[in-house]
């Protein structure tokens, strides 16, 4: 499975932030997300051909976690899988940028089904992402 050629139709994603300015900066400049349509109360991004809408609400921020892999996963949480080479840039973008990461990018389930690079951080609102890139694109949905 080649990630850059597979074409499945793009997502669409609103969630909370309570600061639109905060919202713009980390995912316009550190994200690199071209910034779509606007309100005061909202905002779209082009998250990798993906819509993203930043809604200002009072409910932002950290809800939970799961335990994977011995790492406290934050829930809900959403993101990209990306290529490997990709997962590194941005880690490398991120690590530049002065991110503080909840799970430090990381080889998780190291020479079994499934390895993958992921790293998680929190937005300004304190939702969680996570990227990721296996070392395997086609085992993505493998059990």
């Amino acid at each position: 499975m080649n990630l850059t050629q597979t074409h499945l139709p793009p997502f669409h994603l609103a969630f909370p932030v309570d600061d639109l300015a905060a919202a713009r900066g980390f995912y316009g400049e550190v994200l690199g997300c071209a910034e779509g349509r606007s309100s005061e109360e909202w905002v779209d991004f082009n998250f990798h051909g993906h819509q993203l809408v930043a809604h200002m609400s009072k409910d932002a921020g950290d809800r939970t976690h799961n335990e994977v892999d011995g790492e406290h996963v934050p829930v809900p949480h959403f993101g990209l899988v990306l290529g490997m080479e990709d997962w590194r840039d941005l880690a490398d973008r991120l690590r530049a940028a002065g991110m503080d990461f909840v799970i430090e990018p990381t080889i998780r389930f190291e020479g079994q089904q499934g390895e993958q690079a992921t790293m998680f951080l929190r937005d300004p609102a304190g939702n969680a992402l996570e990227f990721k890139a296996f070392a395997d694109p086609a085992a993505l949905f493998a059990k």
